[in-house]
């Protein structure tokens, strides 16, 4: 086939072909269609009456939303953490393509995005959090398109997603107690897992990811450094896989001070510096999920309802509270940004704890 002029062949039967961009497919995908002739000059014409027909003056500016997400999505791959662009990849082809990929990204109003936020949480019932992320996406995705030049219809300045507060399970001073028993009694080193957890609030996957050398027992120092969590790949071999990568953000990155109860604790299941804390092998480790399973079987023999590991760091927090903590020491322990995170987050105060501080109003009477 020889070819004279743009998306002009001749044909091998010595007719003229002349291919042109239709429009897309719901998924991005450009439709191409054809016409004939038995000249150049003739399928040169028709193609010219074809592309007015099809009102596309600037191509590039028609796309459909799902052409923007993944060009976007190649855009921040090297940018952000394997798992952040994971978590980014997922919203985009779970949510966003499905529902809105095939408008015209240029014509999608804030009118159509909060019928399709509104939809995920009330007819799907997704979390507040998880419509809230697809939002925090979808900005992400318009803002790219706009720094492409084009100009979009949707007003992102009014439409947001209510939060809501959940109450987080934080162990009583008692349900305490009695996991602390089952925990010292015949300890081994998941057991000690969770109870590093009780008393230091790292959380899951820094606990997975933690290493004898990170227990610095002479300084009375554990150094959190690193975090395991298992991803989504997208390999046709494997569908997830297991990272271990810095915190989240440079305050996660912490020592936290050991009380001697600790150190006497850790002391007696010492193994070699970079062996895992939870395994005692440098080869082998247990991840985030097998630890949960594990947790999860703990509650069950202790009798304890509705506890997640989580629930470990809120408890953590809540009896530094009760006990007199100075909150940005509490909030650096913790490996937060700020106290108010601390705050809103993570301190629950008990019921004793309120009643106390009313009791305090008899002073002026």
């Amino acid at each position: 086939m020889s070819r004279r002029g743009e998306n002009i062949y001749k044909r091998k039967d010595g007719r003229w072909e002349g291919r042109f961009l239709d429009s897309y497919d719901q998924y991005g995908k450009p439709k191409y269609h054809s016409v004939y002739a038995k000249s150049y000059t003739e399928v040169k014409e028709k193609l010219g009456f074809h592309k007015k027909q099809c009102i596309q003056p600037n191509i590039y500016k028609s796309l459909r939303l799902a052409r923007y997400c993944t060009d976007w999505l190649e855009t921040v791959k090297f940018k952000h953490k394997e798992s952040t662009y994971g978590k980014y990849r997922n919203i985009c082809k779970n949510h966003i393509i499905p529902e809105l990929g095939g408008y015209d990204a240029a014509l999608i109003s804030g009118k159509q995005v909060e019928n399709f936020l509104s939809l995920k949480l009330n007819n799907e019932n997704l979390s507040s959090k998880t419509v809230n992320d697809i939002l925090c996406v979808l900005k992400l995705v318009f803002s790219y398109i706009e720094s492409q030049n084009v100009k979009t219809n949707c007003n992102f300045n009014n439409i947001c997603v209510r939060q809501e507060q959940k109450q987080m399970r934080v162990l009583s001073i008692e349900e305490q107690k009695k996991l602390t028993e089952f925990l010292t009694d015949d300890m081994d080193l998941n057991k000690l897992g969770v109870y590093l957890s009780l008393f230091t609030g790292i959380r899951i996957g820094e606990l997975c990811a933690l290493k004898w050398k990170n227990v610095k027992l002479k300084n009375q120092i554990l150094h959190i450094e690193k975090t395991m969590q298992r991803i989504q790949v997208y390999d046709e071999e494997v569908k997830t896989k297991i990272i271990i990568t810095p915190p989240k953000s440079r305050c996660s990155e912490r020592d936290i001070p050991l009380p001697k109860f600790l150190c006497d604790t850790l002391r007696k299941f010492k193994t070699a510096e970079n062996s895992f804390l939870l395994s005692g092998s440098s080869e082998h480790f247990v991840e985030p999920r097998m630890m949960r399973y594990t947790f999860e079987k703990y509650m069950k023999i202790c009798g304890l309802h509705d506890v997640n590991f989580h629930a470990l760091r809120h408890t953590f927090a809540t009896r530094c509270v009760e006990s007199g903590f100075e909150i940005k020491t509490l909030s650096e322990i913790l490996g937060h940004s700020s106290v108010k995170i601390t705050l809103d987050r993570y301190v629950h105060s008990s019921m004793e704890l309120k009643r106390q501080n009313m009791e305090k109003l008899a002073c002026i009477l």
